[in-house]
């Protein structure tokens, strides 16, 4: 099993209630094949680097994950066939990638700003 992320931009004429319906079909789809997810990072509605199908803004969620490879291509088929879906991207972590993500569900990244600013009062 590797360790996975996806990023998913969807459409910005959902609403937000829709946006959370989509993205937990898509963790239903992982789960039901026999992912675990690890975290779901719901960004909302961000403005886009460049317009995508005329549009300037989307609803950003990043999930991260441990499945077997074979499901990638059925989970990522599902995404190409949902038209609210503008973009997405999975990745493949390296041992690198998890000891971040680890390090910052910890929140070892956050307590080093707080600790400099306890040590500067």
């Amino acid at each position: 099993m590797g360790q996975y992320e996806t990023t998913i931009i969807l459409t910005p004429l959902l609403s937000e209630d829709a946006a959370k319906e989509v993205i937990a079909n898509f963790s239903k789809i992982l789960t039901d094949n026999g992912a675990e997810i690890i975290q779901e990072d719901n960004w909302g509605l961000k403005k886009l680097a460049y317009p995508i199908e005329k549009k300037s803004t989307g609803y950003y969620h990043i999930t991260e994950y441990k499945v077997s490879g074979e499901v990638i291509g059925k989970y990522e088929l599902q995404l190409k066939r949902d038209e609210r879906v503008m973009r997405f991207l999975t990745v493949k972590l390296d041992k690198h990638a998890v000891a971040y993500n680890e390090k910052k569900r910890s929140g070892a990244f956050n307590k080093k700003k707080s600790e400099k600013a306890e040590a500067a009062n």
